[in-house]
Parts: C-alpha cells; structure tokens; sequence
C-alpha cells in the first residue's frame, strides 16, 4: 500500500474585522501533518471546535473565500492546486457531509445523486450505475422518486453514502457522520466504511465520537486546539493507555465510562487564546520549562506520531 493523501503542514487562518475595522488572522489549524494509505480508515477525533471539518473542506477546495491556507496537501503524491481539488472532487475525491440538509429540498433523489449529465447516454449509463449502488444499501427503486423530506434519518445517510460511491472515488472524507442517530444506524453507517475498505477505498473519518472511532478506525489522529497531537493506532486504545503517547490522548482515554471516567480539569482553549508553548500547558501534569513558550513539533515514534518535548531525543 502508499500514501493516498499527504497533508504537509497546513496552516488555516480567517481574517476578521475587530474593533474600528482592525483587521486580524484568527489562526484555527496549525502545522497540521497527516496521512491515509490506500484502503485505510483514519479517523480524526476532536472536540467541537478544533477544526476538525476545515481540514475536510481545505482537502476538497471548499474553504470559504476570507480563509487563508499554507502548506501542501498532495494525492497519490502530486501536490494539488485548487484547480486540481475542484477536478478531483466528485470523482477520486468524495465528500459525506455531516448534514443531510446538503440535499436539495426540491429535487427527487435519483436526480440530485446522478448530477449534471452531458448526454442522454451518460445519463441512461448513471441511473443504472445509481440504483446498483443503492440497491446495495438497501435503497429500493421507490426512493429515486422521493423527496429528502420523505426520507427517514438512516435512509436519508444511506443516500449521501451511495451518492459519494457513484464516481469510483479513491478517497471518501466523512464530516461527522453518526452525530443524532440511532445505535442501530451508527453501526450500519460504520459498517459502510468497512465495505469502502474492503474495497480498497481511503477513508478520512471526522468525528467527535471515541466510540464510533475505535470501532472502525485503523488508526486515529487526535486534534486539539487546531493542532494533531498524536496520531495513535487504534489498538493502543487498550488496557491503561499504557501505549499512547500524549497526556491528553491518555487522559481521553481514561475519562471514558468504562475507564473510570477521570476527567482533566481546564478546558481546551479556544482561537485566539493559545499561548506560544504547547496548547496543552496549563492542563498537563508532566510539562517542562520549555513547554511554556515553546511549541513541540509533530514527530515520529516507531509507527505513532506525538507532539510532546518528553519523547524529543535528550528529552
């Protein structure tokens, strides 16, 4: 297997009128690195806020036009322009959005999945193409004649799944998909990942649920603040957390129900409010001096990345 997706540090910023019309860059990701093999989940976990979705949105072109980004970002090796991003969104590259009110209200489901076509026989060859896919999730001929307003919750996710799947894409990014569902709907939307890995798909997972992650997840990146603190394989979810890395992967761990539920005091600080040293300062128990003033960098730990001075070389 190779890399899929690279993402070499990006930075994403907006610019904000203040007081008096003062302008200023609100800094929401930073140095953000991380990568997807080919028929790998990657599940990127992180509290509401943490800029989870504008790293899907910066991956597919579609950040809005007072956001800033540096850094590269490159499939299958090749560092895309936004050029390149809008060609490849909708064929190699597709997007679940975490709402299903990205479906059109007044189109019929069938037409609004298939698209803008060049000719009857494109058409004709999409339809059929359309009903196997959502034949396979269970999407019977009666929905391509429904409203999204007819739809129930799961066949309404089931339809953006199958919509995603219609142009043979390499690479699926899912924003938040599980949040307002039922148990038995989370696990058959987890069970669609399995089947897009199965079939040798790379999937970007966004989630805030640890649950939905660890259930389906090759490895999890985990955000905080707009930076990736430690990119973790899913087994060392196990046991103490004795393989995890970062205090805050391990103090997410244990505040889990089953783990005793222990939650570290402080909250994650906001845009804005991040010190010059690591964004988990005032919250962690083993910090250094340097810690303070001074931003570790992401680095690598045999298979795991981490951004903490404690494991730095001399450390």
């Amino acid at each position: 297997m190779g890399d899929l997706l690279d993402v070499e540090n990006i930075s994403i910023s907006f610019t904000q009128y203040t007081k008096g019309l003062n302008q200023r860059d609100l800094r929401v990701i930073n140095d953000l690195t991380l990568n997807i093999e080919e028929g790998e989940i990657l599940a990127v976990l992180g509290s509401s806020g943490s800029g989870k979705s504008l790293l899907a949105h910066a991956i597919m072109g579609i950040l809005p036009e007072n956001a800033h980004l540096s850094g590269k970002i490159k499939f299958k090796g090749n560092e895309l322009t936004e050029k390149d991003k809008e060609e490849l969104r909708g064929s190699k590259m597709s997007f679940i959005p975490q709402s299903v009110n990205f479906l059109d209200p007044l189109m019929k489901i069938s037409d609004q999945a298939i698209g803008n076509c060049k000719s009857d026989e494109e058409r004709r060859e999409k339809r059929i193409k359309q009903r196997e896919i959502f034949e396979h999730y269970n999407l019977g001929p009666e929905v391509d004649e429904m409203y999204p307003h007819q739809l129930s919750g799961g066949m309404a996710r089931r339809v953006l799944v199958s919509t995603a799947l219609l142009s043979d894409p390499e690479l699926v990014i899912a924003d938040e998909p599980t949040p307002g569902l039922d148990e038995k709907t989370v696990e058959e939307t987890l069970n669609h990942f399995r089947h897009m890995k199965e079939d040798n798909i790379g999937v970007l997972l966004i989630t805030h649920d640890i649950h939905a992650a660890l259930d389906v997840a090759d490895r999890i990146g985990i955000f905080y603040s707009g930076y990736v603190i430690e990119i973790a394989q899913t087994k060392d979810f196990s046991g103490d957390g004795e393989n995890l890395l970062h205090p805050y992967t391990k103090a997410l761990y244990n505040a889990l129900p089953a783990n005793g539920f222990n939650l570290v005091k402080g909250h994650q600080p906001l845009h804005g409010e991040i010190r010059n040293g690591c964004p988990f300062y005032d919250r962690c128990e083993m910090k250094f001096d340097r810690c303070k003033n001074e931003r570790p960098q992401l680095i690598d730990i045999g298979d795991k990345k981490v951004r903490c001075f404690k494991y730095e070389e001399g450390a």
